[in-house]
């Protein structure tokens, strides 16, 4: 396989993905991960904090919340959408790697780098 066949599986095209609006969107929301049993993680909004609670809204049903403030991690910034290395993420935890890897597999780019260690999640297909 060639050297240029084989990148169109590690990168990505940043022009699509670094999005200004996106940004803007992604600070207004506090957007953050927390728990959930049937995805792993969700996305939410972070609305309040009371003590060692917080107050969440699911991004996916607008539900409202009260969770744990040790379960709720970071999200990453839009610019950060299928990195090619996950070490540069702001936010390296569970939810984020966990969302980036499952980002660029569906989008056909099987290699993702952790620092000096390629991560390669089969695609069960026959590539070119």
């Amino acid at each position: 396989m060639a050297q240029k066949d084989a990148d169109k599986y590690l990168y990505v095209d940043r022009n699509v993905i670094n999005n200004p609006l996106a940004q803007a969107d992604w600070a207004a929301k506090k957007l953050v991960w927390v728990p959930s049993e049937k995805n792993g993680f969700e996305p939410a909004s972070l609305k309040e904090e009371v003590g060692d609670e917080a107050i969440v809204e699911l991004a996916e049903n607008g539900k409202k919340v009260r969770i744990n403030k040790d379960d709720i991690q970071k999200m990453n910034p839009p610019k950060f959408s299928k990195v090619e290395d996950m070490a540069e993420l702001t936010c390296l935890n569970e939810a984020s790697v966990l969302h980036n890897l499952k980002e660029r597999y569906y989008s056909g780019l099987i290699y993702t780098y952790s620092g000096l260690f390629c991560v390669v999640i089969n695609p069960y297909k026959n590539l070119p």
